[in-house]
């Protein structure tokens, strides 16, 4: 190996130790293209062995639109295993700013991948809008059904004052009763009050908030 070359072994060494196991660094001397690569470190990522040459220089980061001030980061290669690579190369320069080499490091994502697919799905949550008077399901509407009898039966109805009827209708109100269908006719007969006032208190209920 040329001596110009060898000096960037240690920086080689310090960004594989840097990046983990995943990260494969290759070093190729470019005097000798079909026999470029002269140096690799964790180089199970894509197999890249010494006496190799070079991939993809010219395709992917000479040809690259943004290559430019000598260097492409983050494109991405395939192994035969359908693994996903990002990739990035440096060239290198001697004292006379003649191109020498190149420094090739290879991420392989897979983990990161899987790291996503976790993510993803978990952070996956149903954002279903609810319209109001929904028609449900029939064990649906036995459970509604259900818990405005429990609501209403927890308090004397026949002694409620106005105040106290409006912060029940809230309260059934907040907890999505009335967005079942029927729901509204129910409360009343069971409030022993008219339909008409279930959706007066409603809606003094929304000035309210508002």
């Amino acid at each position: 190996m040329k001596k110009e070359l060898s000096k960037y072994i240690p920086m080689i060494k310090m960004l594989a130790q840097t990046f983990g196991k995943n990260c494969e660094i290759v070093l190729h001397d470019l005097s000798q293209p079909q026999s470029s690569v002269v140096y690799t470190i964790n180089n199970h990522v894509t197999g890249r062995q010494i006496g190799q040459p070079f991939d993809h220089l010219i395709k992917q980061v000479l040809l690259a639109k943004d290559f430019t001030d000598d260097y492409k980061a983050n494109y991405l290669i395939c192994t035969p295993d359908k693994r996903e690579i990002k990739s990035s190369t440096v060239f290198l320069r001697d004292s006379t700013d003649k191109i020498i080499g190149a420094i090739c490091i290879n991420y392989d994502l897979s983990a990161l991948r899987n790291i996503q697919n976790f993510c993803n799905d978990m952070l996956m949550i149903d954002t279903e809008t609810i319209p109001s008077e929904i028609e449900p399901f029939d064990h649906v509407v036995e459970i509604v059904d259900d818990l405005i009898d429990k609501i209403i039966s927890n308090t004397d109805v026949a002694t409620l004052k106005r105040k106290d009827k409006i912060e029940l209708i809230h309260f059934m109100e907040k907890k999505g009763v009335f967005l079942i269908k029927g729901s509204i006719d129910k409360v009343a007969e069971k409030m022993n009050i008219s339909k008409v006032t279930v959706y007066s208190y409603l809606d003094e209920i929304k000035k309210m908030e508002n």
